[in-house]
Formats: structure tokens, C-alpha cells, sequence
């Protein structure tokens, strides 16, 4: 099931992806340095795979961009788990209502503001309040020390090690599958 996301917290909003965002993800996923955190720096994203990867592929993700005092700042995505995002996160807790998370801040300037626990937060928020999760989980590379940071301000704690779990620029790279029960961690 997709859902609309909409949610705010003072500067940091999330609204609903639309077609229109086409140009704006591609602006971010071709600075090298977003690359180097979401698919890896030889990554080649065209107007083509944005349309491709972001609206046409067919799978269960709510998605939507993050704004920061009005500005378009990010993406996000969120879905429920299946028995294959079970397994893809190696995450066994199937006696709870879980979703897994993708995002990143598209504008590098903006990195290190608080922006990104603010939204994690309020998509957290959201899963619980509108759709009923009862955990959260991602899984970042395990050499992302500022964004594990991040989630662990957020409430998400290291679960799991999944050595060479994510294929990133060719490469199959370390990642920490990370959990938030939600209710244990910040309110939001």
C-alpha cells in the first residue's frame, strides 16, 4: 500500500514525490558527492533511469521529498516489509509490523544541520501514526559513521553486521542493519 506522506517540524517538511521532481532528482544524483553516499560515484543517473527508477518501477514504496524551509532539500521512501524485505535486511522479527527507509539530503551544504534526524524522525512519526509500524529498519554502509549518527539520534540501534550485503560502485560493501522499535526510541 502507498501512502501520501505529508508531515512538518518546524523548517523540515515531508510532502508526497510527483512527477514534476524528475529534474530536481536528477540534479541531486549527479553530484558526486550525494553519489557517493546513495548508489556509488560511477553511478549514471539520465533523465531516462530517473523516470525509470523513481516512477515507473513497480514495487510498494511511498516516496517523497524533503523540504527544508520551503526548499526542495531530499528524498525518501518507505515500505512495508514483505517476505522479501525480510529477507533482503536479514531482519527476523516478522511478528511485528515492519518498514524499511531510503534517503538522503540532495544538497551536500545542507549535511551536518540536524536536518536529517528531523526528518527521520517525522517519517518515523508518520509510519506509526498512519500506518500502524511497529519497527523501523535500514541498513547503512557500515564506513558511514555521520549518518549511523544520525539514525542512533533518531532511536535505531545496530542489529545486525551484513558484511558484503550492498553492491555500492561495483563493489559489495559492509553494512549495519539498524532498528527502531518505535515507541523506544525519541518522540517525534
Amino acid at each position: 500500500m502507498q501512502y501520501n506522506i505529508t508531515a512538518q517540524q518546524g523548517p523540515v517538511a515531508l510532502r508526497p514525490l510527483t512527477p514534476a521532481d524528475g529534474s530536481l532528482l536528477l540534479s541531486w544524483l549527479t553530484d558526486p558527492r550525494v553519489l557517493e553516499y546513495w548508489e556509488g560515484p560511477s553511478a549514471v543517473f539520465t533523465p531516462e533511469r530517473i523516470r525509470e527508477d523513481f516512477f515507473e518501477e513497480e514495487w510498494n514504496a511511498s516516496q517523497c521529498i524533503i523540504q527544508y524551509q520551503g526548499q526542495d532539500v531530499g528524498y525518501a521512501q518507505a515500505y512495508q516489509l514483505d517476505g522479501e524485505g525480510f529477507a533482503e535486511y536479514h531482519y527476523d522479527r516478522r511478528d511485528l509490523k515492519a518498514f524499511g527507509i531510503d534517503q538522503f539530503i540532495g544538497v551536500p551544504e545542507l549535511w551536518g544541520k540536524g536536518i536529517g534526524r528531523t526528518f527521520v524522525q517525522l517519517l518515523c512519526g508518520y509510519l506509526r501514526e498512519h500506518c500502524g509500524a511497529e519497527a523501523v529498519v535500514l541498513d547503512p554502509h557500515a564506513d558511514n559513521a555521520r549518518a549511523i549518527r544520525c539514525y542512533e539520534a533518531c532511536g535505531f540501534a545496530k542489529k545486525k553486521f551484513l558484511p558484503a550485503h550492498e553492491l555500492h560502485d561495483g563493489v559489495l560493501v559492509d553494512c549495519w542493519l539498524m532498528e527502531n522499535l518505535l515507541g523506544s526510541g525519541p518522540e517525534v
